[in-house]
């Protein structure tokens, strides 16, 4: 009687154990290691380490921070590929979505025209309301690979559908806070353990988090075409240190959750919850860092520049302006004004630009070519028509165009870059 008493208790006991620990949902992070197969993404050889190709660096990376986070009770990794294999961009956020995913980190590497460019980069993702359509090739700073499946999702996409726009700010807005804390902690990480230059946190439209219904953030581990770093980069020191940083940042991350919700606490007192911060609205105007202005013309990739990318310059009254990075976020906007700073230019301050701004007087036009007098036979003049020619002390100026918003002149300047024709200035004219 007693025996068959204790069996019910026992096993009411463990019931109630399993339940309990059942329903401590773990926290399930997805790691991507970009690339693969086929595509090997940034690749440069080198006479003493060989042929360095990103999807061999990223899966070694994401490798090793899973071995890490596999260690914690508290998590459940999930690889979107441990071998060298490609699945699409598509598969890659299914996964993410299906296994309902607290947390989704894409690891890459990146590379430049110019061999001077170093330093990490961490992206979230942002509408950026500027753009008037999706651009559907980017990775990184250059080519995003989209495959059949990839172009039969992202190709309905346009960004500059109202609709699409107010959806994506919906479904961003829940976690884009979350996703800056964890690029920030990343970034810090980086700076402050591994002693390497940090570029910034950048919110940007990436096809590989844009479809993601959680916290995401792509790391750009450093420059495989710059010869210091890319040694860095394929060494196992390099390695263990960016796995160790990412993960560290992962672990702070959690526990910044973690005491937001209340939850994974050892303290037995439950405290007052503390009052919800409110969700980041989108700003009216959008914002641009003017780092400096200058009589003298500077192309992408100049020392000047200080390896910063996402440069607008605009011609004024005769002077350069150049203006960095664009956002209608005011966190993104802060977070841009820092890298600006720690890159050198300590005068540099934010400029607000109402989107699609008529000029009342005026207009812009771009300054396509400065120099010699062009032949007839030259490329510019080949190619455009209608092209404009003045001469100032000697110089020949040639223009092309005439439209009353700077968003009508970025168009234009992007068709140009199509064409072939690179390095032009948007010029702002009074008349």
């Amino acid at each position: 009687m007693y025996k068959q008493k204790f069996k019910i208790i026992l096993s009411f006991l463990l019931i109630l154990l399993s339940n309990f620990i059942f329903s401590q949902k773990k926290f399930t992070i997805v790691l991507d290691a970009g690339h693969g197969g086929s595509d090997s993404g940034a690749k440069r050889s080198y006479s003493d380490i060989g042929l360095l190709a990103e999807k061999d660096v990223t899966l070694s990376v994401v490798l090793k921070v899973g071995r890490m986070l596999e260690k914690n009770k508290d998590f459940k990794v999930i690889y979107t590929r441990k071998f060298d294999e490609y699945p699409s961009l598509s598969d890659r956020t299914n996964l993410a979505n299906r296994s309902k995913a607290d947390l989704f980190v894409s690891v890459h590497c990146n590379s430049a025209q110019r061999s001077s460019a170093y330093g990490t980069e961490t992206y979230v993702q942002g509408p950026d309301q500027n753009d008037t359509n999706l651009e559907v090739a980017k990775r990184e700073n250059d080519v995003i690979f989209l495959d059949e499946k990839d172009r039969q999702t992202f190709g309905s996409y346009d960004a500059s559908s109202p609709e699409s726009l107010i959806a994506l700010k919906l479904q961003q807005s829940k976690y884009l806070e979350s996703s800056l804390l964890l690029g920030g902690l990343v970034e810090d990480n980086f700076v402050n353990k591994d002693k390497r230059f940090s570029r910034g946190v950048f919110q940007k439209n990436l096809h590989v988090l844009r479809m993601n219904a959680m916290p995401s953030v792509l790391i750009e581990t450093g420059f495989i075409n710059h010869a210091e770093e890319s040694h860095y980069l394929a060494s196992e020191k390099g390695q263990d240190e960016i796995a160790e940083s990412i993960y560290q940042a992962i672990i702070d991350y959690k526990k910044a959750i973690d005491r937001k919700s209340g939850g994974a606490s050892n303290n037995i007192t439950v405290k007052k919850p503390e009052p919800e911060k409110p969700v980041e609205v989108a700003l009216k105007n959008d914002f641009r860092i003017l780092l400096m202005s200058s009589p003298t013309k500077y192309n992408d990739g100049d020392p000047a520049l200080k390896g910063l990318n996402y440069i607008l310059p605009i011609k004024e009254n005769g002077q350069y302006k150049y203006y960095y990075g664009v956002t209608n976020m005011a966190s993104v906007k802060d977070i841009n004004l820092k890298t600006a700073k720690d890159a050198g230019f300590r005068n540099a301050f934010a400029v607000g630009f109402m989107p699609n701004q008529k000029l009342s007087t005026g207009y812009y036009t771009i300054e396509v070519y400065v120099g010699e007098k062009l032949n007839g036979n030259s490329f510019i003049l080949q190619t455009l028509k209608d092209v404009e020619r003045n001469k100032e002390s000697g110089v020949f100026y040639y223009t092309y165009g005439k439209v009353f918003t700077l968003e009508d002149a970025v168009k234009i300047q992007k068709s140009l870059e199509a064409k072939g024709i690179k390095n032009t200035i948007i010029q702002k004219v009074y008349r």
